[in-house]
């Protein structure tokens, strides 16, 4: 079995008011030193092959059809053995 471990990010270009509102409840606790936080997303799929290349096309099938907004957000993935 595998496992993907995906990460999706907002574009740098893209606004982030969530990031923001966290950034600025940080600074209110005394967090004077953080300048901006971005939040993502982190999303695990299992998956029953052990074929490493298809895999791999299949994550990014899927991180481009319904897990990332090609529009605002990036991604990246890693694949291991489980």
């Amino acid at each position: 079995m595998l496992k993907a471990k995906i990460f999706v990010q907002l574009k740098p270009s893209v606004l982030d008011p969530q990031g923001k509102a966290v950034t600025n409840s940080l600074s209110h606790l005394g967090y004077d030193n953080v300048v901006e936080t971005r939040i993502s997303k982190y999303i695990e799929i299992s998956l029953d092959t052990r074929d490493l290349a298809a895999a791999q096309k299949q994550i990014d099938n899927i991180c481009n059809s319904l897990l990332a907004n090609p529009n605002t957000e990036t991604y990246h993935f890693v694949i291991e053995e489980i």
